[in-house]
C-alpha cells in the first residue's frame, strides 16, 4: 500500500473528479489517494464517485479553503 498525492486546486466541477478517476487508473488496489482541493463541491462529488466505483473514502477534511480527501483503491 502506497500513498499518492494529486492537486486538484484551483479546477472547478467536475474536473477534481475527473483527475480522480484518472490518477486510480494507474494504482494498484490498497494505495491511497490523498485529493486536496479548492472547489467546496469536491466533498460530495469525489465521495459519490468512490461509492458508484467502490473506492472508499477513508478521510475528508476541510482546511481553511482547501478541502482534502483521502481515498483507497479498491481491489
Amino acid at each position: 500500500m502506497s500513498l499518492h498525492k494529486l492537486d486538484a486546486r484551483h479546477t472547478l466541477c467536475p474536473m477534481p473528479v475527473i483527475k480522480t478517476q484518472n490518477k486510480i487508473a494507474g494504482l494498484e488496489p490498497g494505495d491511497l489517494l490523498e485529493v486536496t482541493c479548492t472547489d467546496p463541491g469536491a466533498l460530495s462529488d469525489i465521495p459519490a464517485w468512490c461509492r458508484i466505483n467502490g473506492h472508499t473514502v477513508k478521510e475528508t477534511r476541510e482546511n481553511d479553503d482547501e478541502v482534502v480527501i483521502v481515498v483507497q483503491v479498491a481491489s
